[in-house]
């Protein structure tokens, strides 16, 4: 299978993505995939690292734009095309997967242009625009959440879950005593969560034994959020900017604060971990509240929305949950019946399924 995967900008789009091309390219050795997506995102910094390849367009988000932006966006569209086309041209792929962000746009209306068949892989509860606008020419749409599929015709949809990244699959669900406190904001940090957990830390320096931390802030507030720990009293070698190894990171942590997109729900929920989930109040149609929703309701989570967020009311929800072992082997238990692991296996043999070749079980 020649499979091009467009899209990206973040974790949460580019990870599902890496996952599907890592287990096709171990299923079978025949195989090739290129990834589509821009300069700018995080691809361009990740994927020559993992040897995958990737080929760019010039094309920019809708979102947050007036119209006088959105009017300056056409001639950016149409470069893109132009290069989407000749991308699809060199590489003659047999199927294109849009795993969602700006760059997938362009390369799904040309593969619909051109005759090439293309699936989209949904991951968030509500769709964004370009996705249900899309979805009306995909072959088929894969959900993580079944309510998202009000979206699409239901004919053309089936629920696989989120593709984890690879070895996420096999962390075991027994948490760590004490285990660390994991802290992320996605794959480029999240200001308001270190800026919060920076005045929490004298809190936590407070506690006998001090906890262990693990936290991921993105590179712009990496330098800052290392020295408060290290002005704190806490070992700054565990703040970095990008978390590499992150099936390591769940293994150690018995708990999580993190934003809520889809992607590190369905970490959350394949790995067992109870977290506090702050969705990210400006995401396309408050859609992290949404996810954030589904998992606080199941009791895996506790939802912390950002306009109640404050060093006191995180401090004193971390402190509670750390302390509490049942309560947190509890939400893992619960997250759990929410996670659908084998999405990569499932996603990619559903590709299979449309060109009419023979299903493979995951590896």
């Amino acid at each position: 299978m020649r499979l091009l995967l467009a899209g990206g900008g973040t974790g949460g789009h580019l990870f599902p993505a890496v996952a599907l091309a890592q287990l096709l390219l171990q299923q079978d050795q025949q195989a090739a995939v290129l990834f589509v997506g821009t300069r700018r995102g995080l691809e361009q910094r990740l994927l020559p690292k993992l040897g995958l390849p990737l080929a760019t367009v010039d094309m920019v988000g809708v979102v947050g734009r007036g119209w006088r932006g959105k009017l300056e966006l056409l001639p950016k569209l149409i470069k893109s095309l132009i290069q989407a086309k000749k991308i699809l041209s060199n590489f003659k792929p047999d199927l294109v997967i849009g795993v969602g962000g700006y760059a997938s746009v362009p390369v799904l209306l040309m593969a619909k242009m051109t005759g090439v068949p293309y699936l989209i892989h949904e991951q968030n509860a509500i769709p964004g625009l370009s996705n249900r606008l899309l979805g009306k020419g995909a072959k088929l749409v894969c959900l993580s959440y079944a309510d998202s599929g009000s979206s699409f015709d239901s004919a053309r949809t089936v629920v696989t879950g989120n593709p984890l990244r690879q070895g996420l699959e096999s962390v075991t669900t027994t948490i760590a005593n004490p285990g660390k406190i994991l802290i992320f904001g996605g794959s480029r940090g999240a200001r308001a969560i270190n800026q919060a957990v920076i005045k929490m830390l004298p809190e936590l320096a407070t506690w006998e034994p001090k906890p262990e931390i693990i936290h991921q802030t993105g590179d712009a507030d990496f330098e800052q959020v290392q020295r408060a720990y290290k002005d704190a009293g806490f070992n700054p070698q565990q703040v970095v900017p990008f978390i590499e190894d992150m099936a390591s990171a769940y293994r150690e942590a018995s708990l999580v604060v993190c934003r809520a997109g889809a992607t590190t729900l369905a970490e959350l929920t394949g790995c067992g971990r109870a977290a506090i989930l702050i969705p990210f109040p400006f995401a396309a149609a408050d859609h992290q509240t949404a996810n954030a929703k589904v998992l606080a309701e199941k009791g895996a989570a506790i939802l912390l929305p950002q306009g109640e967020l404050t060093p006191e009311r995180l401090g004193a929800l971390v402190k509670q949950l750390f302390d509490d072992r049942l309560k947190l082997k509890q939400m893992g238990k619960q997250g759990l019946e929410l996670g659908q692991l084998g999405a990569t296996a499932q996603v990619l043999n559903e590709c299979r399924r449309i060109l009419g070749t023979p299903q493979v079980e995951g590896v």
